[in-house]
Parts: C-alpha cells; structure tokens; sequence
C-alpha cells in the first residue's frame, strides 16, 4: 500500500484526545486505532505485536544481518489535537498543486498569503481536508510512514538492517503520550519520534514544558445592587491575563522566544476557569515565568482583599538537548540519513514537544524527524505526498546507516 493510500485510510478514524478524561488512553477511539494497526503489523508479518492496557502498540522487525548493531525504535503517536475536530475527516487529493489558494470548501480557503509554507508544495500532489475538521497527518502522517517502512522491509529481505523497534502512542497532543510507555520493554537503544514538520528536519531541542491552571472565584449577586459586592470572576479573569506580558504569547514569538499561552476560558460572573501552557527553551526562563504567574495571583488576591485567583502549575517535559548532547551520534545517524537523500539538514529547535522529549529522560534517547506535513491543529491542515515518500525513503537510509554503529 502506498503512504499517501494509508494516510488516507488513518485519518478517517477518529483519534481525538481528551485533557479531561482520567482514563488511558483519554478517549476509547485511540484503542480502537491501536487494535486496527496491530493487526495491520501482525498481516505484514511484523513480530512481538501487542497492544498494552494503557493503548499502546509495540512491535518488532527483526534483524536480517550477521553485523553486530544497536536497535533503534520508531515511534508516532495516534492522537489528534483536541484543538479542532477530528471527527468524519475527509481527506481530498489534489494532485500537481499550482501554488494558489486551495478552496476548501463554500466558506473556507486556505490563503497562501496566511499561509505561505504552502509554496513550498507547488508542482507537487497535497492533501487536504474539507474544511470542517484537521487532516489528522500530526501524526497519521508519521504512522503511515513507519509502517510503509514495515512493508518494505518485510517484503524485501535483501535489504539488511539490524533490529527495529515500533512504538505507537496515544495522547502526545494532550502531554500525555510517553506516562506509560514500556521503555525496558521495547528494547531499543535509541529511537526516533516522526511527527509533523519538515523531512529534512533532525530536531534535538524542544521546550521546556508547563500548564497553569486558573480558578477565579467570584461574587454573584444582582447588577442593580451589586456596588462594593459584586466581584466578576470574569473581570477579574481579564486582570490576571493582562498582567502578563503582551509580547510573550505564541502570535509574537519565534524561535527560541518563550510565551504565555491561554488555550481554555469559560466562566460566569461568579466562576471562571483558564487554562495556560508555558513554554521557553531554556529552563530557567521558565522557572521565572511561573514566579510571575505566582506573583500576578498573589497581587490580584491582596488587592481583592481574599483569594480569587487559586493557581495551580504543573510541569509537562523538559528540553531534551540535554540528555541528547550526550549522545550526539545518534543525530548523526539521522543527519548521515537525510543527506543521503538529497536534502540540506535542518537543525532547528522545536517550537512544541514530542514524546521523545519524556522519553530522553526516560532513558531513550530519542530525537525527532519530519513527516511532510503543515499547519497542524486545524482545518488548513495539509501533507505532501512527495515528501511522505521520501520520509519513507529517509527512514530506509537511516535503518542502514544504524549498521554501522
């Protein structure tokens, strides 16, 4: 099957996490998904597949070499952004892009003038969606890439590899992904993440990571005699935001900028919750951003006179270059893969996180490729059939270049 066929077939399954479920994985259509991959991987004849309570799917292509080499794992993750819906997708092929604004659907377009990564697609074939929910290529995309992988391996033992460690996760979009991966029991000596982005992208960096949780609580009572008892949560929701620093969210940040993020708010006059992540590359930057965070509730709650403001700060993942610098040949191993493919290595650090950023800590060293595909979390959500295959080609390169560790 070819991996645009599989990434098209993958993104019609719902896979949607949810921040809010206590259970793993956070939603019961990832473990249908799992299921369904596992049995794809046990028909191509890859071994030691199994699904763990947790939604995890594991499995093994086994050494075909006499050479002595490590195992290197890859790994993608099954879930969709909750950011958008992941429910009925319909993908659309279009096929020799012209480099013009894609009409989604009556009341959608994808603008090239908002979206300019979209020439980087011109003369090549694209999928889309239609407009009503994300593609879901973050990270199908990557899925379809591995087992495309798989195929070819499985079906061609003339190629020789050492032995290949395949690890599908759910809830990545939700910080989740990697809580209860079976490191020990993958058996790799290093792996790789392949996740959105670039094909010719070997990511070592990432974000430090953390989510503020913000409860106001308020005073309710009737507007026409509400003067000096009344306190609007959601007045005093605003006052907490404000206080933070207008030009440190994500809309004017880039590179290794850190910014506040608030992706939740709901309230009433007496209620309101926000929800926050934080993110800078270095992890000392972060430590004052959630001081500030400390400080805005505690000036807010002394000029109230009593705690309206209760937050709560929760640490997500750390910056994986350092772990990953001590382990540089396994970049190398990637960079050596890209290059063999034609392509100019890009090292750029990671505006976001992967499972592989949890999984370094772990003790897998675990850095992270590209797919082919863009503007993620949404309905403009696209991937490039060219660069899906020749991330499958990259993938090929880099199993080889492992034989000569």
């Amino acid at each position: 099957m070819r991996v645009e066929e599989r990434l098209m077939r993958y993104v019609q399954f719902e896979t949607t996490s949810d921040p809010e479920s206590t259970s793993v994985p956070s939603t019961a259509v990832q473990l249908a998904f799992a299921q369904l991959l596992a049995q794809e991987m046990s028909q191509l004849k890859v071994e030691d597949v199994r699904v763990s309570e947790y939604g995890y799917v594991y499995g093994t292509i086994p050494s075909n070499t006499k050479k002595t080499c490590p195992s290197v794992g890859l790994i993608a993750h099954m879930d969709t952004a909750p950011d958008y819906s992941g429910k009925n997708v319909k993908p659309r092929l279009i096929q020799n892009y012209d480099g013009e604004d894609v009409q989604l659907n009556e009341q959608v377009v994808t603008r090239v003038k908002e979206f300019p990564e979209m020439k980087r697609f011109v003369g090549k074939d694209i999928i889309v969606t239609d407009g009503t929910t994300l593609l879901g290529a973050d990270d199908k995309a990557g899925i379809a890439e591995i087992m495309t992988l798989a195929e070819i391996l499985m079906q061609h033992p003339e190629i020789e590899h050492g032995p290949i460690q395949i690890g599908f996760t759910p809830d990545e979009e939700i910080g989740r992904g990697a809580e209860h991966f079976d490191v020990e029991g993958f058996k790799a000596d290093f792996a790789f993440t392949i996740d959105g982005g670039l094909v010719n992208g070997v990511t070592d960096e990432t974000f430090n990571a953390a989510e503020a949780k913000v409860i106001v609580t308020g005073v309710a009572v009737h507007p026409g005699s509400a003067k000096d008892i009344m306190i609007n949560s959601l007045n005093v929701a605003q006052e907490f935001h404000h206080l933070l620093p207008h030009i440190e969210r994500p809309e004017h940040t880039e590179g290794k900028e850190g910014f506040y993020h608030l992706d939740f708010m709901k309230g009433t006059c007496e209620r309101t919750e926000m929800s926050y992540i934080l993110r800078n590359h270095d992890g000392h930057l972060l430590e004052e951003m959630k001081k500030q965070m400390v400080s805005n509730a505690e000036l807010i709650n002394d000029r109230y006179g009593r705690k309206v403001i209760d937050l709560k700060l929760r640490d997500q993942y750390r910056n994986m270059k350092e772990k990953l610098d001590e382990v540089p040949y396994v970049c190398e191993l990637a960079e050596k893969a890209v290059k063999k493919a034609g392509h100019e290595v890009i090292n750029e650090p990671a505006r976001g996180g992967t499972d592989g950023s949890t999984l370094t800590f772990m003790g897998l060293p675990c850095p992270n490729l590209g797919t082919g595909s863009a503007q993620h979390h949404g309905r403009h959500e696209v991937a490039c059939v060219q660069e899906m295959e020749e991330m499958v080609q990259i993938l090929l390169y880099l199993v080889q270049e492992v034989l000569s560790v």
